[in-house]
This record gives structure tokens, C-alpha cells and sequence, in this order.
């Protein structure tokens, strides 16, 4: 297994669950640059934070849809750093769009989070390469229980986004196992409440998990610091979403 303490990683999303992410890493001495899009004042009160934990750590912004930003963000970070073994992809919009709402301007935006990590991990992984081996990095993008067979409504091109994510997770695997980089995809469930929600729909969605509560922000940052460990895991997506996808999907009723 891999030592984490002294490595660097880069962070992207680190609001919500990705600040959880980021405590996890830092107390395991990982070195984190945080790559934000708008947050700056919450990014760099992030950094300063793990600073004071004892560690290199500095906020970078990107827009994640742009390659020339990305390569820049990458290439800043393994300088700061002196090392870019990690990349932990959390930056993704949540788009509600309705049938009747669908075109191209809201297929772009539910798309935008694949393009932001197929350019992100592609950056990320040239930098990885240049470590030793025979693990040289990790990859680890984000998902959603629900872009495999079970999708929900209102949410078209941003769960076909999402399922671009998840066979990038298996085709990033592949591409990159003979440089000794691994790549898996964490598939939370519902985490916390959208602000577009009711609190009664926000309940209607919990009840829906057999487990009743809502996907642990905890769990998940755990499960990313042992998965960074681990040197034999590739290509996998992981549900972190109190059994969510095991109750399928509510159905609308019929408009009469």
C-alpha cells in the first residue's frame, strides 16, 4: 500500500463533500493544491487552514472546461507541490432541466462536468507519469448512483454527463494502467438538500434510501483515503449512497 504523507494532490470541487476531502487528506499529510472555479475566499480559507496543519497547500482557479486553464492549474500545482501523485475531481453543477426545457444550451451545461474531467485527468495524468513507479497516481472522479440503470427526472443531460464520467472511469483505467495510474469513480447518493428543493422533497428523497438518511460526507472522504492507498484497484465505481439504487426511481403520475 501506498504511503500517503508527503504526496501531493490536487483537489477540484472542494466545496460540500470536497471540504470534507481535503480535512481527510491533510490530516493524512497529504499536500493539496484546491482547485476552485468561483469559491476563491472559501478555497483559499481552505488552504490556510491546511497550511496551518503543516502542509503545502495553495487555491488555484480554473475553469475545468478550458484546456489551457487546466494544463496551467496542473503544471502550478506539481511546482508548488513538487509532486502531483492524486487528483480528486468533485467540480460538477447540478442542472435541473424538464422535458420541456431541454436543447442544446442545457445539453452543453450537463455535459460540461464530463469535458471538465476528461481535460482534467488527462493533464493530471501526464503530470503522474513522471513519478516512480510502479504506482505513479491516482484518479478519482465523481459520479451519480443514478446515471447507470435507474436515472431520475428532470435531470436528462446532466445524468448523461455523468454516465460519460463512469465509462471514463473504466476507459481512463485502461488507457492508463500501463503507466501504473489508477482511476475509480465514488456515486454518492443524495448528500445535501439542492437549494431548489423543499424540505418536504428533500424528506421524500431520503425516504426513498433503504437506509433512510442521507449519504455520509464522512464515508465518503474515508473511502477515498484508503481507495489512494490501495494499489490493485482500477476501473470501479463506487456507490456511497445509502443503498439508494437498490429502491430504483419515483415514478411521475400521468398528466391527464
Amino acid at each position: 500500500m501506498l504511503k500517503l504523507a508527503g504526496r501531493g494532490a490536487i483537489v477540484a470541487g472542494t466545496r460540500r463533500i470536497g471540504g470534507r476531502v481535503v480535512e481527510r487528506l491533510v490530516r493524512e499529510g497529504v499536500h493539496v493544491a484546491l482547485l476552485y472555479r468561483r469559491s476563491s475566499a472559501e478555497a483559499e480559507r481552505q488552504a490556510e487552514a491546511a497550511r496551518q496543519r503543516g502542509v503545502k497547500a495553495l487555491a488555484l482557479q480554473a475553469d475545468l472546461t478550458d484546456e489551457t486553464q487546466v494544463a496551467r492549474a496542473v503544471s502550478q500545482a506539481r511546482e508548488s507541490l513538487g509532486d502531483v501523485s492524486f487528483c480528486v475531481n468533485l467540480a460538477s453543477d447540478y442542472p435541473r432541466t424538464s422535458l420541456e426545457q431541454l436543447d442544446a444550451v442545457t445539453w452543453d451545461a450537463g455535459l460540461a462536468a464530463a469535458k471538465g474531467t476528461y481535460l482534467l485527468a488527462t493533464h493530471a495524468a501526464q503530470a503522474m507519469s513522471w513519478n516512480a513507479g510502479p504506482t505513479r497516481g491516482h484518479l478519482i472522479f465523481f459520479g451519480d448512483w443514478a446515471a447507470e440503470e435507474t436515472p431520475y427526472l428532470d435531470y436528462l443531460p446532466y445524468l448523461t454527463g455523468k454516465a460519460a464520467v463512469h465509462f471514463m472511469t473504466r476507459a481512463f483505467g485502461l488507457e492508463l494502467a500501463s503507466r501504473g495510474i489508477l482511476v475509480n469513480a465514488i456515486l454518492p447518493g443524495p448528500t445535501e438538500k439542492p437549494p431548489d428543493m423543499s424540505d418536504r422533497g428533500w424528506e421524500i428523497a431520503l425516504e426513498q434510501t433503504p437506509l433512510a438518511r442521507e449519504s455520509s460526507e464522512e464515508d465518503v472522504a474515508e473511502l477515498i483515503a484508503t481507495l489512494l492507498r490501495l494499489e490493485t484497484i482500477t476501473g470501479e465505481t463506487i456507490r456511497v449512497d445509502s443503498g439508494r439504487h437498490l429502491a430504483g426511481t419515483a415514478k411521475r403520475r400521468p398528466v391527464t
